[in-house]
């Protein structure tokens, strides 16, 4: 059976020259074509909080659910599970009072 085009593999391709993404004031270490949230899950950092003070995650990375909002580089309320990771990028996760 010959695979449908459309389909591509996810495998991270080697190459690209690392970035550092900045969440909280913490450097993290990224690869280019990474997500804002999957270097964020990968490092342990932690997303908004709910209204209980219960920890948020992504749930669907697919942009759907927004469990993964955060401020980036200034932007409120962008989903990180769909963002691309470029050098200097800065993100706050915890809510302005």
């Amino acid at each position: 059976m010959t695979p449908d085009p459309a389909w591509r593999p996810t495998r991270r391709r080697p190459g690209g020259t690392p970035v550092t993404v900045v969440v909280d004031g913490r450097p993290l270490p990224a690869a280019p074509g990474d997500t804002v949230a999957g270097v964020m899950m990968l490092a342990g950092a932690s997303f908004q909080r709910d209204r209980d003070g219960g920890p948020r995650a992504p749930l669907c990375n697919l942009g759907a659910c927004f469990e993964c909002a955060a401020t980036v580089d200034g932007r409120p309320l962008t989903r990180t599970c769909l963002t691309p990771v470029r050098e200097g990028m800065t993100v706050e996760t915890r809510e302005r009072r």
